[in-house]
């Protein structure tokens, strides 16, 4: 008996079952169990004391609102989390995860701007002490595009650790870091099982799918051998 790894296809069927009548969750409850997974494996392996700052990048999908969701609470954890998001998502439920943060007064950085994205990521790199990377989830694809190609450069060569929120940026979720061009996270956060293109990852692998029912586990994520 191993555990299964996701194609792109299976994540996102897994997600709609969980959203089905048979399943019963919303978007926001699934959204809410996974950045305080996110969350939680960034405490136990980067304490408060050491590791105060915490830089919360977010892109503009789900995987973003995941972050928020983190940053929201890490803050109430007792770090000092900052958040980084060069293009918002604009759906509702991101507009409203990301005014959740700021009623908690977590800063977010100015991006509005040419250059201003990047230049903010840079200096905001330098006085972190730990990354959070929500940028990409498991439906990208590459090309990494602007700004997030040179976020991706600045993050890799900041010399800070990184946790990932389930698949590493930049990286295919089937078929990796094939490209060279992702990000290498010290600790990886898997949201509901594992994807197809972390096998080879290297580093602290945690699983955050506690909202996962029995009858969904056995059905899609345990493969019997004879």
């Amino acid at each position: 008996m191993s555990i299964r790894y996701l194609t792109a296809k299976l994540a996102q069927q897994i997600d709609e079952e969980l959203m089905s009548t048979a399943g019963a969750f919303s978007l926001d409850q699934l959204m809410e169990l996974a950045g305080l997974a996110c969350a939680q494996t960034l405490a136990t392996v980067y304490n408060k004391e050491k590791y105060p700052r915490v830089l919360v990048c977010c892109g503009p999908g789900n995987q973003g609102g995941d972050g928020l969701v983190a940053a929201r609470h890490l803050g109430l954890f007792g770090y000092k989390p900052t958040i980084w998001i060069p293009k918002p998502g604009s759906k509702d439920i991101y507009k409203r995860l990301h005014a959740q943060c700021e009623n908690m007064h977590i800063p977010t950085l100015p991006t509005n701007e040419p250059n201003l994205a990047e230049n903010t990521l840079s200096t905001a790199l330098a006085s972190s002490d730990v990354v959070l990377d929500a940028i990409f989830g498991f439906s990208f694809k590459p090309p990494v595009r602007a700004p997030f190609d040179a976020a991706l450069r600045l993050i890799s060569h900041a010399g800070i650790p990184i946790v990932s929120v389930d698949i590493p940026s930049g990286w295919d979720v089937e078929h990796g870091d094939a490209g060279g061009i992702g990000l290498n996270p010290d600790a990886l956060v898997s949201l509901t099982a594992p994807k197809e293109g972390v096998r080879g990852f290297i580093g602290r692998h945690f699983l955050g799918g506690r909202f996962v029912p029995k009858w969904a586990f056995i059905f899609y994520f345990i493969e019997n051998f004879a």
